[in-house]
């Protein structure tokens, strides 16, 4: 079952050397989790979805960003990423079977 986390908007990209591209983002609703899932949306349809590999606040490494917060992220093995993409956050959970 997917459970949704959050949205993040792309406001500027950095690139880094030995890293590739960095998302800088504000989380416009929910929060932003390291570790789960990733759809990357440009004009409303989803280009990628993946993990989210690196999530940071003011250089440091962080757990979760919440709503209002800027926050640094990159999604893994993937960096075709443009100011105004969306990132939506999500997690999977699965349900036990009940007979």
């Amino acid at each position: 079952k997917e459970s949704f986390l959050g949205y993040a908007s792309i406001k500027k990209i950095f690139k880094i050397s030995k890293v590739g591209k960095i998302a800088g983002c504000e989380v416009t609703e929910g929060t932003v989790k390291k570790g789960a899932k990733v759809r990357l949306l440009r004009d409303n349809v989803v280009i990628h979805e993946g993990d989210l590999s690196t999530l940071k606040h003011h250089q440091n490494e962080v757990k979760e960003v919440k709503q209002g917060v800027e926050c640094g992220m990159s999604l893994a093995n993937y960096d075709n990423i443009k100011e105004g993409d969306i990132i939506e956050c999500f997690e999977i959970k699965s349900e036990k079977r009940t007979l």
